[in-house]
C-alpha cells in the first residue's frame, strides 16, 4: 500500500482490512482510509512523489507519459512557482493528460487560495492512490 500512497497511516489502515473481496471493495477501503488522513499525513504522502515533468522511472514514468521534452521547461518553472506559493509538490493525476494539459492545470491552480488548493491537491493524491491500488489489485 505504501507504493500507492506514501502515508504510513494510510497503508496501515488499508493493509489491516485485507483481504478485499473485489477491486471495488479495495477502492472503498482506500477512499475511507484516505478520508481519515490529517493534512500532515497527506503532506508526507505528497513528499514521496517526484515533481511532475522530472525524468522518472517505473510507475511515475507511465503516469507521466504525456509529458514531452517540449513541456518540461514550462513544468519545471511552474513546479518551482507552485512550491514557493504552497510549500509542497504540485500533484495531478497525470494519466491520460498531455504535457500541455498538465501545464495549463498547474498555471490555473497557482491562482487558488491556499486552502482551496489543499483540497484540490488532496483530491489529486486520492485519484492517484485509487488508480495505483486498482492496478495493484489487478496484477
Amino acid at each position: 500500500m505504501l507504493s500507492c500512497c506514501g502515508s504510513r497511516a494510510f497503508a496501515s489502515v488499508v493493509a489491516a482490512g485485507r483481504p478485499y473481496a473485489s477491486a471495488d471493495a479495495l477502492e472503498a477501503a482506500v477512499t475511507a482510509a484516505f478520508a481519515s488522513l490529517s493534512w500532515h499525513d497527506i503532506l508526507k504522502a505528497m513528499a514521496e512523489h517526484p515533481r511532475i515533468g522530472d525524468r522518472v522511472t517505473g510507475r511515475s514514468a507511465a503516469e507521466q507519459s504525456g509529458v514531452t521534452d517540449a513541456s518540461r521547461a514550462a513544468l519545471e518553472a511552474g513546479n518551482l512557482a507552485y512550491e514557493e506559493r504552497f510549500g509542497y509538490v504540485f500533484l495531478i493525476c497525470a494519466t491520460g493528460l498531455s504535457g500541455e494539459q498538465i501545464t495549463m492545470a498547474l498555471r490555473e491552480r497557482l491562482s487558488h487560495h491556499p486552502r482551496a488548493e489543499q483540497a484540490v491537491a488532496a483530491g489529486e493524491l486520492l485519484k492517484i492512490t485509487v488508480l495505483r491500488a486498482r492496478q495493484l489489485a489487478s496484477s
